[in-house]
Order: C-alpha cells, then structure tokens, then sequence
C-alpha cells in the first residue's frame, strides 16, 4: 500500500518593504508626508534627521520612526533604503550627493537646487551610483490632470494654441527661509512656478523659450512675491504662468485652448484633496464637466514606492528637475 505523501507547506514570502528616511522636519513634512506616506502598506518610516535634534526626537516619536538623528551621515546608515530630502533649498545638493554615494534612492523637494551646476552635479551622482533622483512633482500624478493628458495625445483639441496656470496664494514674509535668498535661491518662481513649468512641459512638450517678468508688488523682502512668463513650446503654441505670495482669493486654474475646442482645470491647484471639475468643450459635442477628488501626494509616493522596489527608472526624475531649473534661472537672468 501506497504511503500518503506529506504535503510540504512553503512559506508565502512576506512582501518587500520600503524603509524610507526623511531629512528635513517642516509643517508640509509633519502634516502632510508623513500621514501620507503611512498610508503605503509597502513603505515604512525607519529614520529621521533634522539639524535640531529635539525636532528629529518629536517627528520620530510622533511617526514611530525607530530612530533620529542630528548628524545626516549617521542617518544614512541607519538601515534606510530610500530618503525624502524636505530641508531647505541650500541643503539639496549636499544631501542628494550625499544620499547617492551612501546608495540611497532619494525623492527630493522642488526645486532642486539652488542653481542648475549644483543640480547637473546632483543628477550625475545619482548615474554614477546607480541610484534613482526623483521630484516631488505632484500634480502630474492628479486623475483629472492625467485624463488631459490623455485628451491632448489623442489630439481631441486639434493644434494646441495655449495653456496657461496659475498658482496664487497669500503668504506674506516671515522668518522661513523661503523669505532668505541665500537659502531658497528666489522666491515665489522658485517655489510655485517651478510647479507651473512643470505641468507646462508635462501638457505641453518641452519648453524652448521663456520670456517674463518678477516683481515684489505688494510685499517687499529679499525675493520676488509676484512673476508671470509666456513660454513657446517645441511643437509650437504657447504657455502662460502666474504665481504670486500675495492675492488672498484667487481663482487658480488651468485653461488649454485648441483649434478644436477647449479644457479647464479648476480647484485643484493649490488644494490638496478637494473635488476638482474638469471641464471639456469640444467641437461639434455638448459641454462636458467632470468631478474628482484625488489625493495627488498618495499617487506619487504610490508610482515612487513601485519604482524603487522594482528598481524601475521613475516617471520623474532629476532631468526634469535640472530642466525646469535652467528655465528659471533664464526668466530670473532675463529680469535683472
């Protein structure tokens, strides 16, 4: 009589996890990363650096990271795989060629640099090691954003003759170093603008000419309050931006004009989950409006995560970074 063979039970192997790090301990960091990132199943808080040590001590205890630090080379060595750079702008090169030489993965705030030769150097680190650079760029990640890419792929709105953002918002000078030139590089260009030129080259194709203004029109620091640029895209048509630190109720938009028709963006810029309404008028069809919500930091950290696991390249990376720089850096050279 035939024995009953044993049936070998094999252990289901536990997923990969992600074990991030995060230099830099602000208020978009406490309240928005972090309850964001908790919510991946396959990423994991493990360490936290920042200069202040009892700042590192409370986001790391408030997060349940197993350590904090105060010096970023003991940071790099406490078991991460992969950093989230959300310290101030004059801190991303060293950190980046830091994290890169250490075989980190980095996602690293905009812009990403203070100039564009730091930032050829950052991205270069990252070849040399091996090593994925990419931007917190967000709102490529939104659906309704998405879906108007898709529209302008398929050519629904014919030959596009231009896209124009804008990103108001009221903020007026304090002690954050976004108000000190030497530590953020410029002003409300460099941290909302940088986020226009991006969805501009996104929507648009690559941008071969920017031409603008920037100005302190209502509040006066050591950076701008106020910029506005026309851009020619490589294919033809052209884009406009507007952002500023000093309009209070502002109506921030996305509108693309086309031969064939015409879409619109509104309440998403500048939101973070709110129901945003794309609105499709094409020709020849009814008017269309369509509404989502959507979480765009949760996309993001979501295609990052699958990215670094996989060791796939990200969908954004450092080059989109050093490009959308190298525009700024030409509108600011154009304005002095």
């Amino acid at each position: 009589m035939a024995k009953l063979k044993r049936k070998i039970r094999v252990p289901k192997r536990k997923p990969l996890k992600l074990n991030w790090g995060v230099a830099g301990c602000g208020s978009y960091l406490e309240n928005t990363f972090l309850p964001t990132l908790q919510l991946l199943k396959r990423s994991k808080l493990v360490s936290v650096y920042s200069s202040q040590s009892k700042r590192a001590r409370f986001i790391a205890e408030k997060f349940h990271a197993e350590s904090s630090h105060d010096d970023f080379d003991s940071f790099l060595n406490s078991g991460i795989d992969a950093v989230y750079i959300s310290s101030k702008n004059s801190d991303h090169y060293n950190q980046v060629i830091k994290a890169a030489n250490a075989g980190k993965h980095i996602l690293c705030e905009k812009p990403i640099a203070l100039n564009s030769k730091e930032a050829e150097e950052m991205v270069e680190a990252c070849r040399i090691n091996n090593v994925f650079l990419t931007m917190n760029y967000v709102y490529r990640f939104h659906p309704l954003i998405k879906k108007t890419k898709e529209l302008l792929e398929d050519r629904r709105l014919g030959k596009v003759i231009s896209i124009s953002t804008n990103f108001n918002i009221h903020y007026s000078p304090n002690d954050n170093y976004r108000f000190k030139k030497k530590y953020s590089g410029g002003g409300v260009l460099r941290d909302l603008g940088t986020h226009m030129i991006d969805i501009l080259r996104f929507l648009g194709d690559e941008i071969i000419d920017i031409n603008g203004v920037t100005d302190n029109v209502v509040y006066k620091s050591e950076v701008e309050d106020f910029a506005s640029a026309t851009v020619k895209f490589k294919k033809g048509g052209y884009g406009f931006l507007n952002v500023s630190y000093n309009s209070s109720k502002p109506f921030n938009r996305i509108e693309i004009l086309g031969h064939k028709g015409s879409i619109s963006i509104d309440n998403m810029i500048g939101k973070k989950q709110a129901a945003s309404k794309l609105t499709i008028n094409f020709e020849d069809e009814t008017k269309k409006a369509f509404r989502k919500r959507g979480n765009k930091l949760l996309y993001l950290l979501r295609s990052v995560q699958k990215s670094f696991l996989k060791n796939e390249p990200p969908l954004i990376t450092g080059e989109d970074g050093l490009i959308n720089l190298r525009l700024m850096e030409e509108l600011e050279e154009k304005c002095h």
